[in-house]
């Protein structure tokens, strides 16, 4: 049975694939049938099911974190939060049509992210290399935007050639995530 955070998630799932008629929609979120990743898979029971779209040129989500996620009490868990950076920050790439991979991600953690409030998560590209994207992002209460949870700046490299050549033998399924 889907609780609370998982129903408003696919509710916001949802609303985003009605709503958002942006050509980059397609690029921002795994529509193969794989789907198991943490941060973002849809079919992953564990995990947090983010779900992307643009405003303007950043790339935003937003997820009510459930008592899974805690870490001290009653407060999201720093690698929770770390994941949720990674994950948007990375997805800046798919906007120019390549999925990467973390090559550095420093996060400062600002204030407390409290279980059970809705968080907004957004990311842009402040560099773009052919071989790597450097993207810098934060996590805000979405219903206090100012309260800031969280920043982070990363650098992203492209996922190997060999890597990728492995998985899709291992996981056909994957063979469309690739293809942005």
């Amino acid at each position: 049975m889907a609780t609370e955070g998982q129903e408003e998630q696919q509710s916001q799932r949802n609303q985003h694939e009605q709503h958002d008629q942006q050509p980059e929609k397609d690029r921002l979120n795994d529509t193969s049938a794989y789907q198991r990743c943490f941060a973002c898979g849809a079919q992953n029971p564990s995990g947090l099911h983010l779900v992307f779209w643009s405003e303007g040129d950043s790339i935003v989500s937003e997820f009510t974190p459930e008592l899974a996620f805690q870490g001290f009490p009653g407060v999201v868990h720093g690698g929770i939060l770390a994941t949720v950076l990674d994950e948007t920050l990375s997805r800046t790439a798919t906007v120019e049509g390549r999925w990467m991979m973390t090559g550095r991600l420093e996060v400062r953690y600002r204030s407390v992210a409290p279980l059970g409030r809705k968080l907004r998560v957004s990311g842009r590209t402040i560099a773009s290399r052919a071989r790597a994207i450097t993207a810098a992002g934060e996590i805000r209460l979405a219903d206090e935007p100012g309260t800031l949870i969280a920043t982070a700046e990363g650098t992203f490299l492209p996922v190997p050639e060999n890597y990728k050549d492995d998985v899709l033998g291992r996981y056909p399924e994957l063979t469309d995530f690739f293809d942005i």
